[in-house]
């Protein structure tokens, strides 16, 4: 066996990483930075808190019945984005783009109603520089935590609307299964956040 036949056959034990395993590489280094980013928002929010003497109760201030409907959706549309990489892999593109397009349409919903709560707030006298209830710093962590995390759904939606059109142009189906896991990547790191920014900022 000649040396170029040797080198050739130990060459994908030596190089592991394929163009595919990079982009999902890629993918977990931003998401490690991004939950850092996250990280950071809720501690700080925690600490102003935790120092302030006339915080407002988050429960009664904003209330859980709409914002417990976005997390719900937001729920199932992961469920929408594995059954849309599940199907791809079974080579059904079709269910594939309805899974992907029910995924994105939960994601633009959850942006709707966040800009109704929001507006809701504003009028009831919730800012950025001071609420009728409490704590100055209350509207202010409220509108940053909760607008960072609506500008990655947002982010998201585009993002799978774009896979989507890439699926569809696909002559092959297993071709773009890569493509769509790693915005499922994505799409279920958002949905994990959320469920913390629920959890820390409207139910304790």
């Amino acid at each position: 066996m000649s040396a170029a036949s040797v080198h050739s056959a130990i060459e994908p034990a030596e190089t592991p990483l394929t163009p595919e395993s990079w982009g999902k590489l890629g993918m977990w280094i931003f998401l490690a930075g991004d939950a850092v980013g996250f990280g950071t928002l809720l501690a700080g929010y925690g600490a102003m808190r935790a120092t302030s003497a006339d915080w407002p109760s988050p429960y009664e201030v904003l209330g859980i019945n709409l914002t417990a409907l976005m997390t719900f959706l937001l729920i199932c549309s992961s469920v929408t984005m594995v059954k849309g990489l599940e199907w791809l892999g079974k080579g059904d593109r079709s269910k594939c783009k309805m899974f992907l397009f029910l995924t994105a349409l939960g994601g633009a919903i959850f942006v709707s109603l966040q800009a109704y709560e929001w507006t809701h707030l504003i009028h009831r006298g919730l800012h950025i520089n001071g609420n009728p209830w409490g704590a100055s710093l209350f509207g202010t962590t409220f509108f940053l935590v909760t607008g960072f995390h609506g500008l990655h759904v947002t982010g998201g939606v585009i993002y799978l609307l774009a896979i989507l059109r890439y699926v569809a142009n696909r002559p092959e189906p297993r071709a773009s299964y890569n493509a769509v896991e790693i915005v499922g990547l994505y799409w279920h790191f958002v949905d994990l956040v959320w469920i913390m920014v629920f959890t820390f900022m409207y139910l304790i």
